[in-house]
């Protein structure tokens, strides 16, 4: 059986495949509004060239026929920028997936976008306590900042 994987723009209609790959993520900080299906579909209008998704094609040859056995979400990266930075969001590559490439390719893709949009730097946040994350990260040349302190606020209180 031939696996064949596709990094594509992120989509409004593929929400319910990401968002389950996102709760099915240990780690992931998943908000109410703010990951909604309108909170991401708000995202994606923003940010239209610089989000994608990785889908696995597994196709079984029969009498030197491929026929396609279905397709599935593999890995999706959120990025965005405000003009000046680029910023990566819920970047995730579902577990039997992990190891094969496709995070690198969904990182290049980001990075590939941002630049064709005037952006020269990246930032992203990840959890302290999530030692596959930071290695990836690590490994892919995001430097850990020591200088500089994390905040937030949040402003509505029904985004838990």
């Amino acid at each position: 059986m031939e696996t064949k994987i596709n990094i594509r723009i992120l989509l409004p209609g593929d929400y319910h495949k990401v968002f389950g790959l996102w709760t099915a993520t240990a780690g992931m900080g998943i908000r109410s509004l703010d990951d909604s299906e309108a909170g991401i579909k708000k995202f994606l209008e923003r940010n239209p060239n610089t989000c994608f998704l990785a889908e696995v094609s597994k196709s079984a040859e029969v009498s030197k026929i491929a026929e396609a056995a279905g397709t599935e979400v593999a890995g999706v990266i959120l990025s965005g920028h405000d003009g000046r930075r680029g910023y990566i969001y819920h970047a995730v590559v579902k577990e039997e997936y992990r190891g094969k490439g496709i995070g690198g390719d969904l990182t290049k893709a980001v990075e590939q976008a941002m630049k064709k949009e005037g952006i020269n730097k990246l930032a992203l946040v990840v959890y302290t306590n999530n030692k596959n994350g930071n290695g990836f990260w690590e490994h892919s040349g995001y430097i850990t900042r020591p200088d500089l302190v994390y905040r937030n606020k949040s402003i509505n209180s029904e985004n838990n």
